[in-house]
C-alpha cells in the first residue's frame, strides 16, 4: 500500500499562537508529530505551513515542507494546495495528520490509510473510539459520530446524540445499555482527487452550525467510512492545559526519533 501523509502546521493558531514550534521534551511539537508519521509506513511525509519560520525549523530536522497560502480556513484547504503543488494522482491516498498530535500512534495513521484502500469506491475514511462516561457524551468539545450497519457515518455532532430517552431524562443521567457511544478521532484519509472536489464546495448550513467541516461531505451525499481505532489515539494539543498534559505524558513515555 502506498500513501502520503500531509501534516498541516499553522503557526497563527487562534487558541495557541506559535503552537507548532512549542517545545515538548527538547523538540518542537511539529517534530514529534512528523517522527510519528514517519513510522507509519507512508511513502512520503510532507509538512504544510504558511509560516517561513516553521518551514525553516522543519527543514532543519530533515522534513519535506510545502509553503502554502496564509488565507486557508482549514487544514483540508491547505492539503488541497499541497496536492496541487506536488501533482499527486487522483487516486493517491492522503492521510491528514494534524500538526498538534505529537502522541498520535503510527499504527492509527496506517490503519486509516489501509481502511480506505480496502474500500475502493470510498473517498474518505476516519476513526472513532468508545465513550465510556456520560460526561463525555454531554461535552460539546467531544464530537460524537453515529454510524450505519456498514460503519459509514450517518452524522457527526457535538450534541449528546442519539438522545437516550430512558436514561438522559432522569436527574442522574447514565449511559444506556443498548447503545455504544463513539467519539470521533480527527484523523482522515482521502483520495487526492476528492480533496480537490471538497474545497470547491461552499460551507453548508449544518457545518456552519456545528463548526465541523466533515459535515460538508455528508451534506453533499458522499460517504465517510468510520473505523474503530485499534489503539488509543493519545492526547492532542488545543490549549495551554493540553500542552502541559502532553509534556507530562511524553516525559514518562518512550518516544524516539
Amino acid at each position: 500500500m502506498s500513501f502520503t501523509v500531509i501534516i498541516p502546521a499553522r503557526f497563527e493558531s487562534s487558541r495557541l499562537p506559535g503552537k507548532p514550534l512549542m517545545e515538548i521534551n527538547g523538540r518542537p511539537m511539529i517534530a514529534w508529530t512528523w517522527m510519528q508519521a514517519k513510522k507509519s509506513g507512508a511513502e512520503r511525509v510532507v509538512i504544510a505551513t504558511e509560516c517561513e519560520q516553521v518551514q525553516a525549523v522543519c527543514e532543519g530536522f530533515g522534513a519535506e515542507v510545502c509553503l502554502t497560502s496564509d488565507q486557508h480556513q482549514s487544514g483540508t484547504e491547505r492539503i488541497a494546495e499541497v496536492v496541487a503543488q506536488l501533482g499527486l494522482s487522483e487516486n493517491e491516498i492522503i492521510v491528514n495528520v494534524q500538526g498538534d498530535e505529537p502522541m498520535l500512534p503510527p499504527a492509527l495513521i496506517h490503519q486509516v490509510a489501509a481502511g480506505l484502500e480496502s474500500h475502493p469506491h470510498t473517498l474518505m475514511a476516519t476513526l472513532c473510539e468508545p465513550i465510556e462516561d456520560v460526561e463525555t457524551v454531554f461535552d460539546p468539545h467531544a464530537v460524537k459520530v453515529i454510524r450505519d450497519c456498514q460503519n459509514f457515518a450517518l452524522n457527526f455532532t457535538r450534541a449528546p446524540m442519539p438522545w437516550s430517552r430512558d436514561t438522559f431524562g432522569a436527574e442522574s443521567k447514565t449511559l444506556p445499555d443498548n447503545w455504544a457511544y463513539k467519539r470521533h478521532i480527527g484523523l482522515y484519509a482521502y483520495r487526492a482527487g476528492f480533496v480537490k472536489r471538497y474545497v470547491e464546495w461552499p460551507e453548508c448550513d449544518l457545518e456552519q452550525v456545528e463548526k465541523l467541516e466533515q459535515l460538508r461531505v455528508l451534506w453533499h451525499g458522499e460517504r465517510i467510512l468510520v473505523l474503530d481505532a485499534e489503539c488509543d489515539a493519545g492526547v492532542g494539543v488545543d490549549t495551554e492545559a493540553d500542552l502541559v498534559r502532553v509534556r507530562a505524558k511524553m516525559a514518562s513515555a518512550v518516544f524516539e526519533a
